[in-house]
């Protein structure tokens, strides 16, 4: 079998302050942006790597989620439960240097694990919680 991670989901809120936190803050570059107002589909990813991309999308815009289901997304999604992600890095210092100097709101300053790997977290604009590993 030949599968690779094409796009993944991260819900938003606030489509311009998504964007910015993963444009400016990650340097991810924007592949596209549909829509409008709150209701925006915007595909991002790390240059040079095009199968790779992150959807960051309005969390309940599918018409199948009831009212009480969109109302217990937002409470996850303000108490940081409900989306998350894992990067990786060369260079943990550096990256996390460069996020937290764009205002990114820091969960974890670099630290090594007790299971063997360094990282760091942030939240996005959304909650999300963005955990970036150092490869090794």
């Amino acid at each position: 079998m030949d599968i690779t991670i094409h796009t993944s989901f991260l819900p938003h809120d606030d489509p311009d302050a998504s964007l910015a936190f993963y444009r400016d803050a990650l340097g991810f570059e924007v592949r596209s942006d549909v829509g409008q107002g709150k209701m925006r589909w915007i595909t991002v990813g790390p240059v040079g790597q095009p199968g790779t991309s992150i959807l960051l999308a309005p969390p309940a815009a599918d018409p199948g989620v009831t009212e009480d289901e969109r109302r217990t997304i937002t409470e996850m999604m303000a108490k940081g439960t409900y989306g998350w992600i894992l990067l990786a890095t060369p260079d943990l210092d550096d990256t996390f240097e460069k996020v937290q100097a764009r205002d990114a709101e820091v969960v974890q300053e670099p630290t090594e694990q007790p299971y063997g790997i360094r990282d760091c977290a942030f939240r996005d604009p959304a909650g999300n919680l963005i955990r970036i590993q150092e490869l090794r």
